[in-house]
């Protein structure tokens, strides 16, 4: 209508002041304080974000904004994710058996169940075997995780689910660590860690076999919840074609995301390696 008659006419005729209609127009195409607000923290929690390697939902992206001087609410932040299409990690989606508990060797006392949490680095110990699917075939993954601090400490991986295979993994952690007083090591019933070759291993070390329960998972429910977030995190996402790809970015996960730069919510969101050089 405008464009067809002066805006004073207009303004007399509707009985709307002339700088009342300019004002009005100005606020409708010049954004308020709170709408440019809204954009710089939907720049900011996409930087974030990024940094996550999209895997931070609202919880993590807050506390990040937090540890950077900006308070902002949950709601606020989590409606300005699904504005712009930001999501953390994706839902679960399978399970391959990993553990083979049909074996004659000795099952050691689930000492776990007793355990004081631990207070320290090199108190308590899990180990555990998962998969991941590769265009050559299965990739296996062994990695021993410290109760304390939730770090990887030391990990393997193969086309083979055998002792070496745990083995290598923990001689990783042993070389890493150093460890000069005892410590509980927890893990499932499967052959490899109930095998010779392992449980004097350990002993050797001067550590101390749990492990769990027949069909219990709970018993080891924090290397289960790596495992869960290893998958979300980055092996849902991905398509390998090889197990050398697979390695390497499970590589690349493991040393220079999960322990050094990964929010941990049980850790007062900070990663493993800075949760223990603050507290140790």
């Amino acid at each position: 209508m405008k464009s067809d008659y002066p805006i004073l006419s207009l303004c007399a005729n509707l009985e709307v002041s002339p700088s009342g209609y300019y004002d009005w127009q100005r606020r409708r195409t010049t954004p308020g304080p709170r709408a440019r607000q809204n954009q710089m923290l939907a720049l900011q929690i996409e930087v974030i974000h990024a940094q996550s390697r999209a895997t931070y939902g609202s919880p993590r992206i807050v506390d990040t904004l937090r540890k950077q001087g900006a308070r902002h609410g949950r709601n606020r932040v989590a409606r300005l994710m699904h504005q712009a299409g930001i999501c953390g990690r994706q839902k679960d989606r399978y399970r391959v058996q990993t553990t083979d508990s049909n074996h004659d060797h000795p099952i050691a006392p689930n000492l776990m169940a007793q355990a004081p949490a631990a207070a320290a680095p090199n108190q308590i110990w899990v180990g555990d075997i998962t998969y991941i699917q590769t265009e050559e075939g299965w990739l296996y993954l062994a990695a021993i995780l410290d109760r304390y601090s939730r770090k990887i400490v030391g990990w393997a991986m193969s086309e083979r689910i055998d002792t070496a295979l745990v083995l290598k993994a923990f001689n990783m952690a042993l070389l890493h660590r150093q460890p000069t007083s005892k410590i509980l090591f927890h893990s499932d019933r499967g052959v490899q860690y109930a095998s010779a070759d392992y449980r004097h291993a350990l002993t050797h070390a001067g550590l101390v076999a749990s492990m769990s329960r027949k069909g219990n998972c709970y018993d080891n429910a924090t290397m289960e919840s790596f495992w869960s977030t290893l998958k979300l995190e980055l092996v849902y996402r991905s398509h390998f074609a090889s197990r050398s790809q697979a390695q390497s970015q499970i590589f690349d996960y493991i040393e220079r995301f999960y322990n050094r730069q990964r929010a941990h919510s049980a850790l007062n969101f900070h990663s493993p390696v800075d949760f223990e050089n603050q507290n140790n």
